[in-house]
């Protein structure tokens, strides 16, 4: 694989610190990036991604899309050669997870009336 093909990332975390660098082709998918990011996650922070689609990557203010490549993401506008591209995550639990269901109390109620009547 030609050098110019590969690209340096590192993935920047909601805390500051950051997972990678990693050197992947151009014709790596946001998915795969995303699953390595998933198995890659450092252990005891405080937010945990479960799985793939709770991540979402942003790279130059654009939420990447899965099926894009790392090659059709890339802007070459302020790039320099052999940098590393920063890319910051975004953890999303799903909905079905931290839907909370409110509590709705149907026990009847007691009415106090205090009436005076003349």
């Amino acid at each position: 694989m030609p050098e110019e093909d590969l690209v340096d990332i590192k993935f920047r975390l909601y805390d500051g610190s950051d997972i990678g660098p990693f050197r992947y082709s151009s014709t790596s998918t946001v998915d795969m990036l995303k699953q390595r990011i998933v198995s890659d996650w450092p252990r005891g922070k405080t937010i945990t991604p479960k799985a793939v689609n709770e991540i979402k990557l942003i790279s130059s203010g654009k939420v990447l899309d899965n099926n894009k490549t790392v090659g059709q993401c890339r802007t070459p506008f302020g790039e320099v050669a052999g940098a590393v591209i920063i890319m910051h995550v975004v953890v999303q639990p799903s909905l079905a997870k931290t839907k909370t269901e409110k509590k709705i109390d149907n026990s009847p109620k007691k009415i106090v009336c205090s009436c005076s009547i003349m």
